[in-house]
C-alpha cells in the first residue's frame, strides 16, 4: 500500500511529526520532491531534529529511506545532514538515492543569491538554496543527473564545458559576477561522485518491486498546496510540485498505487516568505502566537526566519485539501491555542465588495479581506490528552467546525510536538 503525507497550505504544517509517527509501521519512506530549502522538525526518543533532505523515516531500523528522482539533490548538504544525525546517536539508516535524481550545484546557490539581489524589493523571498535556478536548469536540459557522474569522464567534461559557457554569459552580462571554471565544476562533480556512490540505486525499480511484494510505502512531501507552481499563489511559490499526485512522478511509481493521502493542516495559519496571506495577524497578537507556536516557536526550520502567523483560513485550507485529493486530514499544533479567550476562523474572503468562498487566483487574492467566524476558546492545556472525548467541548467544537469547513474527515489531532502526542479519531 502507498500513502502520501502532504501539506494543505504554505508548508510548516507539521508533516515531519506525522511522517515520523507513521514511518514506524512503513517499510519504505520516500522524499519525492523539493530540496533542502524547507525543513521538517521531529521530536522523538532520539532527541530533536530539523531534517531538510533526509526522509523522516530515518529513525526506524525497519525502514528503507529513498531520495527519489523528483528531489533537488544537494549532495554536500545530504552528506552533512546525514553525518549530523549520526553524531546525535541514531543508528545508521538504510538510504537509497535515485540514479535519476538531479544534482543541485554550488553555482545554483550563487545564481539564486544574485537574482534576489537583482530583484531587490521585487524579490520572491527565496531561501537562497538554489532551488529555482536548479529547476530552471533541469527543464532547460542543462542539469546533471546522478547517473551521469558515472559516465566516461571525457563525455561528462564536454557536458560541463557546454553548461559553463552558457552560465558565464549570464554571470558576465546579467549579474556582473565572477565566471565559472570548467575544471572547478568538473572537479566538484568528481567529489560528488565519491560522496554519493554508496547510496545510488535504481529506486523506481526498487519501489515497484516493493509494491509487488505488498510493502507499505510512505511518500513524504515538502511545503504545501499553496506553494505549488501550478495551483499555488504563483509567482510566490516553490519550483517543484507540492501535490500528492506528483508523488507518482517524483518517486517513479504508477499513480493508481497511491491509496491514502494524509493532508496535514495546522490549527492556525503560518508561512515563511512572501506572498498573499489573507488571515495574517500582526503586532503583539502575532508575536504572542509566534512565541507559543510549534515546539520552539514559529521560526523556519531552514532559515530561522520568524514565520508570518494568522488565524485558521478555511478558504485556503479547503482548496488545499481538495487539490491534494485528501482522503483524511491530520490537524496539528492544536495545543498551542489553549491561551486564547476566543478564536477566529476565516470562512470567506471579501473581494471588491463580494463575499467569496472559493480560493481565487493570486491577483484577486491580493485584494481579499478576511471574513471571520468567532468561537470561544477552551482556556486550558490539552497536552497529554489521548482520547478525543476528553478534550474540552470548546476544543471539540473548534475541530468539528474546521472539519465542516474543509469538507474532509479529521482523523488525527496532534496536541503536542512529540511523536506520540496525538489523538486518533474514528
Amino acid at each position: 500500500m502507498v500513502r502520501a503525507i502532504v501539506g494543505a497550505n504554505w508548508g510548516d504544517e507539521g508533516k515531519g511529526k506525522i511522517t515520523d509517527m507513521l514511518a514506524q509501521t512503513s517499510d519504505v519512506v520516500v522524499r519525492f520532491q523539493g530540496g533542502h530549502n524547507a525543513g521538517h522538525t521531529i521530536i522523538n526518543d532520539y532527541g530533536r531534529f530539523s531534517l531538510h533532505l533526509l526522509p523522516s523515516g530515518i529513525f526506524n531500523d525497519n525502514t528503507t529511506c529513498i531520495l527519489g528522482n523528483g528531489v533537488a539533490l544537494d549532495i554536500g548538504k545530504f552528506i552533512e545532514e546525514l553525518e549530523s544525525v549520526l553524531a546525535q546517536g541514531i543508528p545508521t539508516p538504510k538510504i537509497l538515492v535515485s540514479d535519476r535524481a538531479q544534482i543541485l550545484m554550488p553555482y545554483h546557490v550563487l545564481f539564486d543569491t544574485y537574482e534576489e539581489e537583482r530583484l531587490a524589493g521585487r524579490s520572491f523571498g527565496s531561501t537562497k538554496s538554489g532551488i529555482a535556478p536548479f529547476f530552471s536548469d533541469k527543464f532547460a536540459k542543462v542539469g546533471f543527473q546522478v547517473n551521469e557522474l558515472f559516465m566516461p569522464e571525457e563525455e561528462l567534461r564536454a557536458r560541463v564545458a557546454n553548461v559553463v559557457e552558457k552560465k558565464n554569459i549570464e554571470l558576465k552580462y546579467l549579474y556582473n559576477k565572477p565566471e565559472l571554471s570548467v575544471d572547478e565544476v568538473f572537479g566538484q562533480l568528481m567529489k560528488y561522485k565519491e560522496m554519493i556512490a554508496p547510496y545510488v540505486a535504481d529506486t523506481a525499480k526498487f519501489l515497484n518491486d516493493a509494491i509487488k511484494a505488498g510493502k507499505t510505502i510512505l511518500l513524504e512531501g515538502q511545503l504545501g498546496t499553496l506553494k505549488d507552481p501550478d495551483h499555488g499563489i504563483y509567482p510566490m511559490v516553490t519550483s517543484s510540485s507540492t501535490l500528492a499526485a506528483y508523488g507518482a512522478v517524483g518517486a517513479g511509481i504508477p499513480p493508481y498505487e497511491i491509496k491514502d493521502i494524509i493532508t496535514v493542516v495546522k490549527a492556525y495559519s503560518s508561512a515563511v516568505g512572501a506572498g498573499a496571506f489573507v488571515s495574517e495577524i500582526f503586532g503583539d497578537e502575532a508575536e504572542e502566537l509566534r512565541k507559543r507556536g510549534g515546539d520552539k516557536g514559529e521560526y523556519g526550520a531552514t532559515t530561522g526566519r520568524p514565520r508570518r502567523v494568522g488565524w485558521f483560513d478555511a478558504v485556503a485550507t479547503r482548496y488545499g485539501v481538495q487539490r491534494q485529493g485528501a482522503t483524511q486530514v491530520a490537524l496539528t499544533v492544536l495545543d498551542v491555542l489553549g491561551y486564547l479567550d476566543e478564536l477566529h476562523l476565516c470562512v470567506g474572503y471579501e473581494i471588491d465588495g463580494e463575499i467569496v468562498k472559493d480560493f481565487p487566483v493570486t491577483w484577486k487574492l491580493e485584494k481579499a479581506k478576511p471574513v471571520y467566524k468567532t468561537m470561544p476558546g477552551w482556556k486550558c492545556d490539552i497536552r497529554g490528552i489521548k482520547e478525543y472525548d476528553k478534550l474540552p467541548k470548546e476544543c471539540r467544537d473548534y475541530i468539528e467546525e474546521i472539519e465542516r469547513q474543509i469538507e474532509c474527515p479529521i482523523k488525527m489531532v496532534s496536541n503536542g510536538p512529540g511523536r506520540n502526542e496525538i489523538i486518533f479519531r474514528k
